[in-house]
């Protein structure tokens, strides 16, 4: 029901009968001289003489006071459409808070949806959204949600659109439902705002509002979907005046006893007995507002034993893989450390890779230099970040962090004490439509006899990006340009040199090995030209280009260096619904690479496209498909060989399609498909992942699915040897028949939004075979066949057997969290991990292997963690 048209009587029938409670909402004849807003785009906000109470009632006096925000739009699935129910807003605020009151109506109460679960966790609810843009620089801004159980989510948003997920706000919000609808009242402490020191502030603001049952968003002012970016979309709310400049504290000490496997081991490093040691750290959070647009956040001795393991893999390439960050302190505050240079299917890579702090000891895998009683992560003794704007457009950003020397066997260095350290400088033009950011990251060690030459003593890099949103916001231009130095001991550089990421041992790409030099260096550069909105018509097409000697590793994160390419991307974007579709997407892909110098520069290692189409059906479930082929033309791949010649690839087919159920219905299934050929008919790939979600009540729900993988891969790199008479490289390949399963399985007990009970389990077995084993022979050969030949070994003891592998692995968490008053938080964690690698090789049976992996000794840590907030 449509109830626009009769807005203006029902307010005045509501506020006409005070007794009504929750009903009671001021009509705007209360307030003759602020009209209500409808159709406009800004607000003016009235000062509380006394707080209002939070309870979702709206009855206090300041509400009659208050301007009514009117004239809600949808924009979701209908792009500034009629909204289904009426909505009004109103804002206020007094030295310490700003309070913003929503009443959503809705004809049938009893439809609402209001769904129990952990706090910043999603669910097909109903929601009010506050969005505030404290720094009016339309870029960044504050979300505040909550569902009509009071169930909190809130975020940061940066770069005018991305969120951040893991910021935990200090505030609080009722709401209730009554006979009109439901209504929420949020009290948003100035304190975790940012805000420049001035005598009056306008904020950017807008409200969001969701209907559970039917799907559909509405927003004030309206969220064109059409146009880029989110901030830069807000109205705008005035008259906040006489805010205070005092700084704030926050502090959150933290104490911490576990319960861990302690092995003994011998001499050789096997383990002769477990036993069990007690651990009782401490620690503490602290957050300081330097002032009212800068805070420093701090963590001492931090602990992350609550925080969800990584998953489970078994990884045969030539990179290192990639996991998210999971740390609060971390993810925290992180988009003002954001200096992109390397994406690929929609996740970025770039200077500052916060995994490197607190990482796995780097040289554990030595020989000699660790066994099972050697630390699984360093130690992180301190870190410190400032952030926040310093006036005239200028945002800053500082974090420094210490992380201690860890040790194996024998006190063996497998990690040095390193410092790392990343500032950075963005400064906004034209109304925060155009910018230019600097960064600096340094990565210093204390190296000794065990390390030096191994690890890169110093690593700095510098770089400059800008942006640039034309004045119709439809078209951006942005790019970068960064420079790496690396320094340490001959042998260190060498490595460095001879890595997965440079590889200049090549013998045909004639880039120079030196194995004397100290120090490397090396640059990057992008430019991307895109239209980000107008029309149904988008696109980037984007240079880049890295030199071979460029470096990030230390405290970034790039795969391979040495490469330039050129990729381009177009869609067509229906954000409108018809026909059969809410939305949908038709997207093209083309992307080419060529290695960036020596006598192979030019050489095209990477040619590729496809097309794929995604849309939203009008029963809310969701369909993807896609196709593509890679290498259609000659390609010449430079690391397959690992510091071994270029090997030509051949054509492959590559296809995908997935589908998602309703996530409001009680079960919700997924479906992912892949498929890859290639290799002349030599190779496949097929991934199979269904997945279902099943809500037993408002409170409880599991999520459960496998992920298999079947593949043959018929040019798995195996190994280098060396001719014992001619000293002759041989580079050797073979078939792998593989198979993975994992199984991934969650679930979720909602007691109250604050007392919540969490699982997560992945059994994994993955089981692989070797056959046909092979070398090079004419690696740039046209033809698949000509290209290698049979391997004989000059070993002949060794048996190609001997590479095929079955591992095993089991991660599990299990956290009862309980916020016993705002921002004071008790986790109570069960951890349980078990490997096993040393039975059956080559082969795959789901019952032996789950059952001989949940037959080996399982590695338990119990854990309890209690914190206490404390703010002025």
């Amino acid at each position: 029901m449509h109830r626009a048209a009769r807005s203006s009587l029902l307010l005045l029938i509501v506020a006409a009968a005070p007794a009504a409670g929750a009903q009671q909402l001021a009509s705007t004849a209360a307030v003759p001289d602020v009209p209500p807003v409808a159709g406009r785009t800004d607000a003016v906000a009235v000062r509380a003489l006394r707080p209002p109470a939070i309870d979702g009632r709206g009855t206090d006096s300041i509400w009659a006071r208050a301007q009514v925000i009117e004239g809600f739009r949808m924009f979701d699935p209908v792009e500034n459409g009629p909204e289904r129910f009426h909505s009004v807003a109103k804002v206020a605020f007094d030295d310490r808070y700003l309070y913003v009151l929503v009443r959503a109506f809705d004809p049938h109460p009893d439809s609402i949806v209001g769904l129990l679960s952990r706090r910043d966790v999603r669910t097909a609810s109903d929601q009010i959204k506050v969005m505030i843009d404290s720094y009016h620089d339309r870029r960044t801004g504050y979300e505040f949600a909550v569902n009509p159980v009071g169930v909190k989510r809130d975020y940061y948003t940066f770069n005018d659109g991305e969120e951040d997920e893991s910021w935990d706000g200090i505030w609080d919000v009722g709401t209730a439902v009554d006979s009109l609808g439901w209504v929420a009242e949020f009290r948003i402490p100035f304190s975790q705002l940012r805000f420049p020191k001035r005598a009056s502030h306008t904020f950017g603001i807008m409200i969001t509002r969701e209907i559970g049952r039917t799907n559909e968003r509405m927003s004030w002012p309206v969220y064109r979907r059409s146009l880029a970016g989110i901030a830069s979309q807000f109205g705008e709310v005035s008259g906040i005046t006489g805010l205070g400049t005092t700084r704030r504290m926050e502090i959150t000490p933290y104490v911490v006893a576990k319960n861990v496997s302690d092995p003994a081991t011998d001499a050789a490093g096997d383990v002769l007995r477990y036993g069990r040691r007690q651990e009782l750290t401490a620690g503490a959070d602290i957050k300081y507002g330097v002032s009212s647009n800068l805070t420093l956040d701090a963590t001492v001795n931090p602990d992350f034993g609550q925080v969800e393991a990584d998953p489970a893999e078994l990884n045969l390439t030539a990179f290192e893989t990639f996991f998210d960050e999971r740390r609060p302190f971390f993810i925290e505050g992180t988009g003002i450390f954001r200096f992109d240079v390397h994406c690929s299917d929609g996740r970025c890579n770039g200077l500052f890779y916060s995994r490197r702090i607190g990482r796995a000891p780097q040289l554990s895998g030595l020989d000699g230099y660790s066994d099972a009683s050697t630390p699984a992560a360093t130690t992180i003794l301190g870190a410190a970040k400032l952030t926040g704007r310093i006036g005239n457009g200028i945002s800053v950003g500082v974090l420094d962090a210490l992380t201690q020397r860890e040790t194996g066997v024998e006190g063996r260095t497998v990690e040095p004490s390193t410092n790392y350290f990343v500032g950075r400088l963005q400064k906004d033009f034209h109304a925060g439509q155009s910018g230019v950011g600097l960064m600096l990251t340094a990565v210093d060690r204390r190296l000794d006899q065990w390390s030096e030459a191994y690890l890169r003593r110093a690593a700095y890099t510098g770089g400059v990006d800008f942006r640039h949103r034309f004045a119709d916001a439809h078209y951006e231009v942005t790019g970068f340009l960064a420079g790496t130095r690396v320094s340490g001991s001959a042998a260190a550089i060498a490595a460095t040199q001879t890595n997965s990421v440079h590889f200049f041992q090549r013998p045909d790409d004639g880039v120079r090995l030196d194995s004397t030099r100290t120090v490397l260096g090396g640059d990057g550069e992008q430019i991307a030209l895109s239209k980000i909105g107008g029309g149904i018509v988008r696109f980037t097409t984007s240079l880049t280009r890295f030199s071979p000697g460029f470096e990030i590793n230390d405290v970034g994160f790039l795969p391979q260096a040495g490469q330039q390419s050129w990729s381009n991307w177009a869609a067509l974007v229906f954000n409108t619904a018809h026909g059969f579709y809410r939305s949908a997407q038709v997207n093209f892909n083309e992307w080419q690479t060529w290695t960036t110098q020596g006598i192979d520069a030019g050489n095209r290692t990477v040619f590729g496209g496809n097309i794929n189409a995604h849309a939203q059906f009008r029963n809310s479930w969701w369909g993807h498909v896609g196709i593509g082929v890679d290498n259609p033309g000659a390609t010449y791949c430079d690391y397959c060989a690992r510091g071994g010649p270029a090997v030509r690839q051949s054509p492959k087919l590559v296809s995908w399609a997935g589908i998602e159920g309703d996530t409001r219905r009680t079960l919700a299934p997924q479906l992912w498909l892949d498929y890859t050929a290639g290799d002349a008919g030599r190779s496949y790939m097929l991934h199979v992942n269904p997945v279902l979600t099943y809500r037993a009540s408002s409170r409880f729900d599991i999520t459960a699915g496998p992920d298999l993988v079947r593949e043959a891969n018929d040019v798995q790199y195996l190994d280098r040897f060396a001719d014992p008479a001619s000293g002759l490289a041989h580079y050797t390949f073979a078939r792998l028949n593989r198979t993975t399963l994992g199984i991934t399985s969650r679930a979720n007990f909602t007691f109250t939004p604050n007392l919540t009970l969490q699982v997560y389990a992945q059994p994994f077995v993955s089981s692989g075979r070797y056959s046909d084993w092979r070398e090079l022979d004419r690696p740039r050969a046209s033809r698949y066949g000509d290209r290698y030949r049979p391997y004989t070994p000059a070993d002949t003891s060794l048996r190609l057997s001997s590479y095929d592998f079955n591992g095993k692995q089991f991660h599990s968490t299990t956290v009862l969290r309980w916020e016993y008053r705002p921002g004071s938080t008790v986790f109570f964690v069960w951890t349980q991990g078990r490997e096993q690698d040393d039975l059956n090789p080559g082969s795959f049976a789901f019952r032996r292997d789950y059952g001989d992996l949940f037959a080996a000794r399982p590695d338990n840590t119990f854990l309890v963690k209690a914190s206490f907030w404390r703010g002025r």
